[in-house]
């Protein structure tokens, strides 16, 4: 890949490349903009079909932590790491330590924590050579699992969907049909019991299908007929590009609110249920509780502190639907929208204020 091209069109501010022989390690640190404050993305390790398709994806989730990140409203940028292996087999101690000295490196340029194929262990292992790393165990200060305050921050958002939506923001008596009963959606569901609403779930685990059954009153369906439910809300909490050209003919819901990344299929997906008048609570926004949560490991954990941070998601989405009115654009627009005024409005403030200094250094020659 022409890889000063693609930063350049993207606008990433840096890229660095790890390895470390006797351990095996062998990753990318993509940095795509810290114009609000140190970049923060998680470690993912993956099996890649070849180094360009790390780079690629090193650099697309960097990106879009540049989003979730100034969307939630946190002072931190946006970055990702990727490292080159199977998580099930190659991993030891010495690649994480290793790892963790190239992010100390980078002098708090970059914060790591745990993603896709790395876990809270690997993540304490890295802390032993750094301090730029959140989501390490809770015996070191750290916040602990983040499914609970992922849920909250759905749950939350959910509610600001619902209010655009039916005009009262209240679940009671709303039928929600949730996608995947993982641990995120669990504790959503759990909170969606709590206020009243209707759940209807589906899981390719019938163990916790059969959980919610029993523990909340939930309806259980097949996988497939999930999509065309009689229900108000449609909550993804599985896998992403469910929004699709298949499924969204079968839409009841006249909202979609969910925790799973990359709902939309593709961008068009968006489009059309905007004129079907689906209200969409765009992804990265609704599920960015987990990194609120640990972002608030930088000032010394503290989870009631934390907990008021996420529940900022209900202005969040309701500013989103604010912006897709205004400017009439689809609300996954909006969110990047959102996203990119707050990151250029303190752009223009710093230029400003580096303009302000140099005319009073210029005054006083």
């Amino acid at each position: 890949m022409e890889l000063f091209k693609y930063m350049e069109m993207y606008d990433y501010e840096q890229v660095v490349v790890c390895q470390d022989k006797q351990s095996g390690l062998k990753a990318i640190i993509a940095i795509h903009d810290t114009t609000l404050g140190p970049a923060l993305g998680g470690t993912r390790m993956w099996t890649y079909e070849s180094e360009e398709a790390a780079f690629e994806d090193a650099l697309r989730l960097a990106k879009g932590m540049t989003y979730k990140n100034a969307a939630a409203g946190l002072n931190l940028g946006g970055g990702k790491t990727v490292i080159i292996g199977d998580p099930r087999k190659d991993k030891n101690e010495a690649m994480f330590r290793a790892f963790g000295r190239f992010i100390q490196g980078l002098n708090g340029r970059y914060i790591t924590a745990e993603d896709v194929g790395t876990t809270v262990e690997d993540m304490d292992l890295v802390y032993q050579e750094t301090d730029f790393v959140t989501g390490i165990s809770p015996a070191f200060g750290s916040s602990g699992n983040p499914s609970p305050v992922t849920a909250y921050g759905v749950y939350v958002g959910m509610k600001a969907a619902a209010k655009e939506a039916f005009g009262d923001d209240s679940l009671e008596g709303k039928r929600v049909a949730v996608q995947g009963v993982g641990n995120v959606a669990y504790t959503l569901c759990r909170h969606l019991h709590e206020e009243g609403a209707k759940l209807i779930v589906t899981d390719i685990n019938k163990q916790a299908v059969q959980r919610a059954v029993e523990e909340f009153g939930a309806e259980a369906v097949n996988t497939e007929d999930i999509y065309r439910v009689d229900c108000d809300i449609y909550s993804p909490c599985a896998l992403g590009a469910t929004v699709n050209d298949e499924t969204i003919p079968q839409f009841k819901a006249k909202v979609i609110a969910g925790a799973a990344n990359n709902q939309l299929k593709e961008t068009r997906h968006g489009d059309i249920i905007q004129e079907m008048g689906i209200v969409y609570a765009p992804d990265y926004v609704i599920n960015s509780g987990g990194v609120i949560n640990v972002a608030d490991e930088l000032l010394g954990y503290n989870r009631e502190r934390a907990l008021k941070k996420v529940e900022t998601i209900y202005d969040s989405i309701s500013t989103i639907f604010e912006i897709s009115k205004r400017d009439q654009i689809p609300t996954y627009v909006a969110a990047d929208r959102m996203a990119e005024e707050r990151i250029e409005t303190m752009r223009k403030s710093r230029k400003q204020f580096l303009s302000n200094g140099m005319n009073i250094l210029s005054r006083g020659r």
